[in-house]
């Protein structure tokens, strides 16, 4: 299975070309810009595209990061996955940035809790064995029941939280997410419907109350 591998829910804009079948990487694109990327995915597709020597149509399945993470990238990018899955006649997958995480840890044995630093003295968490099979859902905890929760057995912890165990006043780096793995999971997924955002915090921006205007 043909892989397009899409990636908006961090400061990267990336697309990779993952073969399924082989477990290797064929092409990919990664570009760190912040913001920005409704306008420049599409570009990134392509030069992944190119860099694997494959068509469009070449594509067998999309997968896409579905969180948690950038509230905006993520939806530019399951949009995306959704509307190219839709011309194409093929599935889309999501694939949340926990996993990712987790399989971006070095293997030594142990269970791992991937964690993100979620700003506001919050983590978003999950829980896996150590063979990287989920110990439960992905959560968000305030950064002391992340401790509490770390100390509490022989847990590898990988992510940008990991500094706040030892240091809660740490400055964190942004998470990045491989896009290689997230191919291969998408590639190792059961198709589970159309992917869907995975917030696990609503957004900052909401509307203002007390000033709609009548409509005739």
């Amino acid at each position: 299975m043909i892989v397009l591998a899409i990636d908006t829910a961090g400061v990267d804009c990336s697309a990779a070309v993952y073969d399924g079948k082989a477990k290797r990487l064929l092409g990919e694109s990664t570009e760190m810009i912040g913001r920005g990327h409704a306008e420049k995915l599409m570009a990134t597709i392509d030069a992944a595209l190119e860099a694997a020597g494959c068509q469009l149509s070449a594509i067998e399945r999309i997968a896409v990061t579905i969180g948690p993470g950038s509230f905006t990238g993520i939806r530019v990018g399951v949009a995306a996955a959704r509307g190219l899955a839709l011309s194409l006649g093929v599935e889309s997958i999501g694939v949340s940035t926990l996993p990712v995480l987790a399989h971006m840890a070095p293997k030594e044995g142990s269970p791992v809790i991937a964690a993100m630093d979620a700003k506001r003295g919050e983590i978003y968490l999950q829980r896996f064995s150590a063979t990287l099979e989920p110990l439960g859902e992905a959560e968000m905890v305030s950064l002391d029941g992340f401790r509490v929760l770390a100390s509490s057995g022989e847990w590898r912890v990988t992510g940008s939280a990991a500094p706040l165990l030892s240091d809660p006043a740490a400055v964190t780096e942004t998470d990045r997410f491989s896009i290689s793995i997230v191919g291969q999971l998408g590639a190792e997924a059961k198709a589970a419907g159309k992917p869907k955002p995975l917030y696990l915090r609503g957004p900052d921006a909401k509307p203002q109350t007390g000033f709609a205007v009548s409509r005739a």
